[in-house]
């Protein structure tokens, strides 16, 4: 899938740039035409006399190229790549891209790129737990660019945990997939919630849950590569996403969500109700922000109208609905439940017991009931990878 493509590696200061020309071999192998630029500190690791003779391209590094007198164009780079692949990322390099520092032709280049960039982390354990750098990841990930998730394993300092590069051939692999990216849904239109609802008390209260939305994004990210026209209907959330065929829109309670869904699933394909909606809002809205007077208050609650369970009810023959049960106990048989109850297709069953999965994680461990009851069980996965097994069950299950 990689003959013909062109990639552009950046490479900056870090002990795993070794593995870099392992990678340009790689990649040479399959085809792809290689480009490297590195940072002056990139080159206390690898040398650009080996990553020139394995890439069949000159090195670039900075701005003024000596041997031939000219400026090196960043933006005749970034036009020219198919992929941007940066690795390693060191926490400086992952700081100045978040931030958009260009003191280098490496992070000018990423400026100018219109490709898809890819980037993959490499750093201590401390480093990449680090808030800074989460915040540095989240960000780039919030504009679009992909995130080369580092693996568990043993440090250069010693200690063992995330912050290994990802190998060579598995980076292979993911640029392939990507590539080959399947088209399966091409021409569907698909209804996807994401998010928790904030139902107002006051001005100021709200009651509300700790869904970050991170799985109906991928959800809907997924479907788009795969050729689909996604209608995005997020509660409170801070994730951003940019996609030609994303529409996103803003939602704030239960009740904007609902109607914002009768609305679009009429003409819809598919709809993915992944959001965790509030089943109670307050039956009144204080106009002014409640004063504590007392040690007690008592707020009057009425039900949400259940989203998913109208869309079941008004759901065509030829549409697909999916719904998600996040559960404590009895999960298997509760889910079950909500999967008859409501008119789905298939249920996808979230567990709080589960280490590493529900609310605010970038991984999830899912289950997959459908409507004869057969039960997929998946192992703890990144919530993009989840969001590719969901879209494949929807795909095998519609083909049916």
């Amino acid at each position: 899938m990689l003959k013909g493509k062109k990639i552009l590696i950046g490479v900056t200061g870090s002990i795993a740039a070794y593995k870099i020309p392992f990678l340009v071999r790689l990649l040479k192998k399959e085809g792809a035409e290689v480009k490297v630029l590195v940072t002056e500190a990139a080159k206390d690791f690898v040398t650009p006399l080996t990553l020139s003779t394995l890439s069949e391209n000159p090195v670039l590094s900075g701005f003024f190229d000596d041997s031939t007198g000219e400026w090196e164009s960043h933006v005749d780079l970034g036009n020219w790549a198919d992929v941007y692949l940066i690795a390693p990322v060191t926490a400086t390099t992952l700081g100045k891209l978040a931030n958009g520092i260009a003191d280098n032709l490496l992070i000018a280049t990423y400026l100018a790129a219109k490709c898809p960039v890819f980037f993959a982390p490499a750093m201590d354990l401390d480093m990449f737990h680090h808030p800074s750098t989460s915040e540095n990841i989240r960000k780039l990930r919030a504009i679009g660019n992909i995130l080369i998730e580092p693996k568990e394993g043993e440090l250069a300092s010693g200690l063992f945990g995330p912050g290994r590069m990802e190998e060579p051939e598995a980076i292979v692999e993911r640029l392939s997939i990507f590539f080959n990216k399947k088209k399966d849904f091409a021409g569907r239109k698909i209804l996807i919630t994401a998010g928790p609802t904030y139902e107002a008390i006051d001005p100021v209260r709200f009651i509300g849950n700790h869904s970050s939305g991170k799985m109906g994004f991928a959800i809907a990210e997924v479907l788009a590569d795969r050729g689909a026209q996604v209608i995005l209907v997020a509660g409170p959330v801070n994730v951003g996403i940019q996609h030609k065929s994303i529409k996103r829109i803003d939602v704030t309670s239960a009740e904007e969500m609902y109607n914002v869904c009768m609305t679009e699933f009429l003409d819809t394909d598919i709809g993915i109700l992944s959001a965790a909606v509030a089943d109670f809002s307050p039956k009144e809205i204080a106009k002014e922000k409640i004063k504590k007077k007392t040690n007690s208050l008592s707020i009057d609650l009425k039900p949400t109208k259940d989203i998913l369970a109208e869309l079941g009810r008004i759901k065509k023959k030829k549409q697909f609905l999916v719904g998600f049960a996040l559960e404590t106990e009895n999960e298997i048989e509760n889910a079950e439940k909500k999967l008859k109850n409501k008119n789905l297709d298939f249920i996808v069953l979230n567990s709080l017991k589960e280490k590493g999965a529900g609310f605010g994680y970038d991984t999830n461990k899912i289950t997959i009931i459908d409507k004869h009851l057969k039960v997929s069980p998946y192992e703890l996965k990144p919530k993009q990878a989840v969001a590719i097994d969901i879209a494949d069950m929807i795909s095998e299950l519609k083909s049916n």
